[in-house]
């Protein structure tokens, strides 16, 4: 199909879009977070995997995890492990179930597993 206006051609308007366009980098930084949230992926892929229980076994022995927060803390360091942020901040949210990166134009967040968040959120009797 084309857009032009000849004789026997179909005219198409241009694509709406209802949501913003994609956002261009703003500073230099923000040109590495899609290596870096792709690097926190990775290391996110085995513990996602891992049931609460499996969870509590791999984590706790980083630390003593009797608060939500030591539970948050060791999910982050483990999802940061060997990876370069380039000085984009990772966090958990507070709901715990996204870890979110800061530090440029724009924000992302990571989606964790049912069972990372139960196992932050202490369901399993933490």
């Amino acid at each position: 199909m084309s857009t032009g206006s000849a004789e026997g051609d179909v005219v198409v308007p241009p694509p709406s879009y209802s949501h913003a366009p994609t956002p261009r980098p703003q500073v230099a930084r923000d040109l590495l977070l899609a290596p870096v949230a792709a690097s926190i992926d990775v290391e996110l892929q085995y513990l996602r995997r891992l049931t609460v229980a499996e969870l509590g076994l791999e984590l706790d022995s980083l630390e003593q995890c009797t608060t939500r927060e030591a539970r948050a803390s060791v999910v982050l360091k483990a999802a940061l492990r060997d990876v370069d942020t380039h000085n984009w901040w990772a966090e958990i949210t507070d709901d715990g179930a996204r870890l979110r990166l800061t530090g440029g134009s724009v924000s992302l967040d990571l989606g964790l597993s049912p069972s990372l968040i139960d196992y932050i959120q202490g369901s399993d009797g933490h």
